[in-house]
Order: structure tokens, then sequence, then C-alpha cells
């Protein structure tokens, strides 16, 4: 577990971190309190911004992870493989399992798009079965989504207490959703697939891309910027607002797992090459980006 104090420049490892399991996802309710997730169902929180850690959850039997977490306040939500769903509502001391459940979204009149059109009326029954909940978002007010395997996408509208499922533009796995302004929003996933809802997931169009790698993260930038990375060392840009963007191949082709913006000028990834700074500035063009991923 590592921390930086100097927006990624410098790195320092956690004193105390009581586990060696892979963690995979990590959320904070504010500045000192926060939780961090992995395999074998392992959940731990800081009280101190992340310089110390204690295990509050382990469930090694389970043989599954823990993939995301979600900090609400107090109120934390992790998921992970075969439809893990655990709650918190003390800032992840203790935990209580739940079996996720969701309906489909009632069909919104006048919607729909070529990429999915929404049947005029559903069944009621469960259809969120053991899918891998891959990842879970909050976007304004009480709205949650949730990126998941095989084609499936939720939402909430009550801070997660129900769920629904969302009309999805393919099979395929999404690994991340990035709720933008208003209803928008972008689903990613496999294989270079990305699409766009402006209606809050009742219907989708597809993004050409030009890229065919797993995206793996995203993260909305100043004056109406989106960022995404995934294998093969790919970052794609938008300067607006999500509608279209342009591919800056990473010369090592080193996979990113993960982003977060600093500022208006800096990137900050982690993928196969470590923690990475990609300059993305004003002043900044395909070439030089694509020369900072080979430092």
């Amino acid at each position: 577990m590592l921390t930086s104090d100097n927006r990624g420049q410098m790195w320092t490892q956690a004193a105390h971190v009581p586990t060696q399991e892979l963690l995979t996802a990590v959320c904070f309710s504010d500045q000192q309190r926060g939780v961090a997730v992995g395999h074998d169902e392992i959940a731990l929180i800081t009280t101190d911004a992340g310089n110390s850690w204690q295990r509050t959850h382990y469930s090694p039997e389970a043989r599954q992870p823990l993939l995301d977490v979600l900090c609400n306040g107090s109120d934390i939500i992790a998921v992970g493989a075969y439809g893990t769903y655990l709650t918190s509502s003390d800032h992840g001391v203790t935990w209580t399992a739940r079996k996720f459940e969701a309906t489909p979204l009632p069909a919104k009149r006048g919607s729909g798009s070529a990429a999915s059109e929404p049947e005029d009326e559903y069944d009621t029954g469960d259809l969120a079965g053991d899918y891998h909940l891959n990842r879970i978002v909050g976007a304004s007010g009480s709205r949650l989504y949730i990126a998941a395997e095989a084609g499936h996408l939720y939402r909430s509208d009550d801070a997660g207490k129900t769920w629904a499922e969302l009309p999805s533009p393919y099979d395929g796995s999404f690994f991340g959703i990035l709720p933008l302004d208003g209803e928008s929003l972008l689903a990613y996933g496999l294989r270079g697939n990305l699409f766009r809802s402006e209606d809050g997931g009742h219907s989708w169009r597809r993004i050409a891309l030009d890229t065919e790698a797993m995206l793996n993260d995203a993260v909305r930038l100043p004056q109406e910027g989106v960022a995404i990375v995934g294998l093969s060392g790919t970052v794609l840009l938008s300067k607006d607002d999500g509608h279209t963007f342009m591919l800056y191949q990473q010369p090592d082709r080193k996979g990113l797992s993960a982003v977060v913006n600093v500022g208006v000028s800096e990137l900050i990834t982690v993928g196969e090459a470590g923690v990475r700074a990609i300059p993305i500035g004003p002043g900044e063009t395909a070439t030089s980006l694509e020369q900072a991923g080979a430092k």
C-alpha cells in the first residue's frame, strides 16, 4: 500500500498493512478515513490517511475477490466476483453480506438507440444472477452504477438499497462506468468497447476508437476532458466531454490499470510499469505524450 502527499511525485509504503492478499480497490470518505478491499474478501480500514490499516473482514474460505469499493460518508459498498455484495454503515468497521438482486429498469418513453432499444415492458424477475461485479461508482444524488461481466450494467436511484438492470449495448464484460453531467455516462470494457448514454443508461451508442485494447479505468478532466486507460499502454483523451477520443499509445505498451488526474496538466497511472506520470497539458502533443510513456 503506497501513499503520496505531493501529487504523485514521491511514494511511501504504508507503515502497517496486515495482509499479503492482492488489493484491488480503495476509497476514502474524507481525508483520514478510507477502505481497501481485495482477494479472499479482505477489507481493510484506515483512520490516518492510509499510513496504517486494520483488517475488518476476511473470508478466505469464500475463494473469491472483492473487486471494487465505494465510500459515501459512513456508508460503504464493496462488490466482487459471483455477485458478492457487502455493505457497511460504520466506515467499514463491520460488514453485512447481502444477495445482489436487480430488476429490469422500466422503459423510458420515447427512448432508444441503434445500439440498444429497450422493450416497452419488462418482466419483474431477478436478472442479477451471479455475475462478477467489476466496478461500482457514484453519480449525482443517490444514484449509483455497477459495471459487470457478460454485458451487465446496473443502476440504483436510492444509494444501493435497490438495483435495476439496464439495457446493455453488447454482451462482453464491462470494467467501468464514468458518470458525466446530467444523465450522461460512459461504459467501457473488453476489446476497446466504449458506449455513451444520454439518458441514465436507457439507451446507448457506440463510440468509435482506434484501439481494441481492454479499457480498465476512466477519469474526468477539467474543461470537459475525459481520460481512459487500458492494456497495451492505451491512453484515450477527449476534449468534448467524452463524445470523441484520440489515442495516445504508450511506446512500451505496458498495461495501465488505473488513472487519476492531477490538476489540468498530468495523469497519474498505475499498471505493469508501476506508477507513471503522463503530461496532458494544453501544450502537449501526441508525440510528447507518447515520449512520456517511454520514460
